[in-house]
Order: structure tokens, then sequence, then C-alpha cells
């Protein structure tokens, strides 16, 4: 797809960080305005919107794989499928499967010099599970019951129950024990000083403003063609299209009203990569207004969700009916919720609340009425929370939209709504365990609604515990159906990513995207395989 094409495009696709603020990036890869921002073929800089608060894997960098400075165990291709990584092949599975053994690949060393080894791999999980390491995804690997070297070449893994999808999980980095394990795992110098195995080693982090790599020679996959690559980072839309505009970047992610400007610029080319990257209301049950089931479903069916991917995201994206995209074989069809004002408020009529004298419904004295946080600077998200506050006042609910940052935000959480974003396509596991299970309510930003539905956390487990692809989808099935009758969020918008970026390289393509993005999503997921066009 390229930039000739972008007016279509626009219209389908939308970058994935609209994220509006100060930016802080000065003249990232050493150009002038007019020059190509690596300034040469084998280098390279992108611009992105937000950067890690660490590099460390211990801490939840590089979770889902494709960190440049490490890898794991496996990787993801082109179409998201696992191959082998740090590991010579995919692990061998037991009947039962709670055990997974992985044969590790020979002769790969650290950017130090040290041979990687299966002592490597068992520190690594081991400290992520220590009650001590500050890893906020440490959940995630709530099924391992333990992991041994089994010789140097050898990891076996043992769950404490069938975990469907936890090969997925072993694409986490990995990190060395010789460094990482001599230090305070929370605060050493490796968090921002790491030192891995992957294709690209850390020359410098000036944080707000850029990350620095050059090219590993001893990479076990081959040294790369491009031999520094910089990350900047630019949370201002528009300053980051004036940047490459002025040929400061060689590439970056963007809005399409900003990524149309490139539309006539034959020297470069436009990337669109659909995600499962979703907008969500989340609906407390805490709250007396939105722990109603009724309101619940009223919202759920007063919002307008077409009309919010037409005039929101011009048309880049689709509407969301819960965390899984309507174009993936998970979704279940028959889920799709219809915009309809004249059932959300019979629902609420039959429910007992009565509009007022000011139009805002009441219940047994208690106005229909509640405060919708989104995070302040973030443009799509405060577009979002004022159309979904739009809709619901036609409906006779009250939403009172109010911007702060997260330290404001999450300790409200248990009763004031959120306009909060997810989404990964590497499993439905991912997607809806760690959002609806009722055990992980309050537990950071999971369920973060304090969602409680028996159906669904016996389904959610089912479908993490079963191996047989059938059985899972008729568990995951039985959760996109449960949210139709009882709905915890409010799903708008599954949001598309649009990049723009120099036409000079062969071998740019871009994945299936989560809803996180920059360092590891873009057309620069395989930077280490980028050619230099010949010309």
């Amino acid at each position: 797809m390229t930039a000739r094409t972008l007016r279509g495009v626009a219209r389908a696709t939308l970058a994935a960080a609209l994220i509006t603020g100060v930016a802080a990036c000065s003249n990232p890869g050493g150009g002038t305005g007019g020059a190509a921002g690596g300034g040469s073929a084998d280098s390279a800089v992108v611009g992105i919107a937000t950067e890690p608060e660490s590099l460390s894997p211990l801490l939840g960098y590089g979770k889902d794989g494709n960190s440049k400075i490490f890898d794991g165990l496996l990787a993801h291709d082109a179409d998201l499928k696992l191959k082998p990584a740090l590991a010579e092949a995919l692990p061998e599975v037991s009947a039962d499967g709670l055990t997974y053994t992985y044969k590790l690949r020979q002769g790969v060393k650290f950017s130090d010099g040290q041979p990687f080894s299966a002592e490597d791999v068992v520190f690594t999980y081991r400290t992520i599970l220590d009650a001590k390491t500050n890893n906020a995804s440490k959940t995630e690997l709530d099924a391992v019951a333990g992991v041994e070297a089994r010789g140097a070449d050898t990891v076996v893994f043992t769950l404490k129950y069938p975990y469907a999808p936890f090969a997925e999980r072993t694409v986490l980095p990995i990190a060395p024990e010789h460094v990482a394990g001599r230090q305070d795992v929370n605060s050493g110098d490796f968090t921002t000083r790491p030192v891995g195995t992957g294709p690209y080693l850390l020359t410098g982090w000036s944080k707000g403003e850029k990350l620095s790599f050059k090219a590993n020679p001893g990479y076990w996959g081959g040294e790369p063609a491009v031999k520094k690559f910089t990350m900047a980072v630019i949370k201002d839309d528009d300053v980051r299209a004036t940047r490459l505009r002025s040929g400061e970047l060689d590439a970056a992610i963007l809005p399409p009203n900003l990524a149309e400007g490139f539309a006539a610029d034959k020297a470069r080319t436009t990337l669109a990569a659909k995600t499962f990257d979703y907008r969500t209301v989340t609906l407390p049950t805490h709250h007396p207004v939105t722990g109603d089931l009724a309101v619940r479903r009223a919202l759920d069916t007063a919002v307008d969700r077409t009309t919010m991917v037409d005039k929101l995201l011009e048309g880049a994206g689709k509407p969301a009916f819960g965390p899984v995209p309507t174009g993936s074989p998970w979704f279940t069809a028959g889920t799709e919720r219809a915009h309809d004002l004249g059932k959300a408020q019979r629902i609420l009529d039959d429910a007992g609340w009565k509009p007022g004298a000011d139009g805002v419904r009441v219940k047994d004295g208690v106005r229909a009425s509640f405060p919708l946080w989104y995070t302040s600077g973030d443009k799509i998200r405060q577009d979002h929370a004022l159309a979904f506050a739009s809709d619901a006042k036609k409906a006779g609910v009250e939403v009172k939209t109010e911007a702060g940052t997260w330290e404001v935000i999450e300790p409200r959480m248990k009763t004031d709504a959120v306009l909060a974003g997810g989404g990964s396509p590497a499993d439905p596991d991912f997607d809806q365990y760690l959002l609806l299970t009722s055990s992980l309510a309050g537990d950071g930003f999971n369920n973060m609604a304090w969602y409680d539905n028996p159906a669904v956390d016996r389904a959610l487990t089912d479908g993490r515990r079963g191996g047989d692809p059938a059985a899972r989808k008729a568990a995951y099935d039985t959760v996109q159906r449960e949210l139709v009758k009882n709905p915890g969020y409010v799903f708008l918008t599954h949001i598309d990513h649009l990049y723009v970026v120099n036409d000079k390289w062969d071998g740019l393509t871009t994945q299936i995207e989560p809803h996180d993005h920059g360092l590891g999503t873009g057309p620069w997921w395989n930077v280490e395989t980028w050619k230099p066009k010949q010309k």
C-alpha cells in the first residue's frame, strides 16, 4: 500500500498512539531539514509516541516478544504464528498438557560475549515469579508450577494446570543471570543498560527523547543491514508529522488526517495495520448507577458505535462489541449490538429509571449520573468519552467526563468509569481473562470494572485450560454471549494503526497489532531483516 493510495486508506486506518502533549525530542537522527532521518540506507530513525518505564524483561519489558534487545524461547512470524528463537524448535508438550520441554539453540551469546544457557531461562522465569519482583504482568505466568534446567541445553516447565496458550507466554525475553542476577532486580543498572541476545544493542536512552541502538555484530540470526536504529519519543502527533516532513524521521506512526498530507510524496509509503486495539468504557459494579444491570444494558444499546468509527476515526477501524474484533475467528457471530435508542429507553423505563425534571433519570432517589475519566492529553480517548456521554444523555443518563493522569484515575477505578484500552491478538485468553475474571477485580488494571459473572468465570477457566480448539471456541462464545446479557464494559471501537515510512528499504510489512504499541510493533517489527533498496 503506497502513499498514492493514502486518501482511501485514511478512511480505513488509524494510528495507534493518538496521544497529545509537549515533546522534547531534539533532532534525534542528527539530520537536517530535507534529509532522510537516518542519513543513509544503513540507519533508520522512527517516531513513536510512548516509551517503556524499564528495559528489563524481568519487570515486563518485551513480554509479548519482539523487543529488539532480547530474544524469547519463541517468536512470532509475520502471520503471528510461533517460531523457534532461542529454542531450536517448538516445545515438546506432554499428553496431559502439564510439561513443556524446550531444546535450546546452540552457540548463542549475549551481547557481552558470555554464552546463553538453560540457567538464564530458569533465572528469568523464577525471578519474574518472585514476590519481590515488581512485575505487574506476573499473573500471566500463574500456570507455572516450576521451571528447571536439564543440562545446558534443555529447559522444562511444569504447569499447575493445562494452560492452552502457554507456548505463547514463552516469547518473553530472556535476561542474563550473570548480569541481572547480581543486581537489585527492581532498581539495578540492568533496567536501563540491558544486555541481551537480540539483533540490536542499546547505545543510549534519553528518557522522554529517544532510544538509540546499533546492530549486534554477534547476533545468532546474522548482523542486521540497518546498522543504526533510533526510536524518537514524540508524543505530539503534529510534531511527529512535522519532523517526518523535515527529514528528521524516516518513519512515524500518524493519524489519518496527518498522514494524508504525505499522499503526494512519492518518496514515502503508507502501511496500514489491522489491530485488536479497542476502546471501552468500564462500568464499575460498586457504583449505584453503573452497578445496575439495566443501566449497563441500556448504555450498551444506546451507544452509536458506527458513528464513532465514521466521525472519530474517519472510518479507520470498526465497531467493537467485546475485546475480540469482528474479523477474528474467535469472534462470536450474533453478538453484534445495533444502536437502538428506543430500546435503551425502554430498558430503563422497565427497570424503574424514570426521567427527572432535568431529563436525567432517577430511581429510588438516585440520579442516573456518574463520572467517566480519560487520560489527559489523549485526544482519541477524549473524543470517545464525549461521544459516549452524548449518546448516554439521549437515553437519560448523565455522564460527566473528567481528564486526569493515571495517578489520579487509578484510585478511583473501583467506583468511577474509565475510558480504557486493551487488546492482544496472541490468544483469546490474553484478551479476556485479565479483563473479566472476578478473582482479579481491583488487581491494578486487571478487571477494572470489578466484573463478577460466575458463568464468565467458568468459561474463562474452560477456555484457558482446554486443549481442544473447538471446546475453547465454545468457551469464548459463552463469554461473548454473556457480555451481551450482562455487560461490565461498553466496548466502543477497534482502532487501526497507520504508518508513513521512507520508501528506501525492502522488507517493510506490518502484523496484526495489539493495544500496546511503539518499540515492538509497527513496520519496524522486523527491522533486523530490512535491506536497502537497490537504486
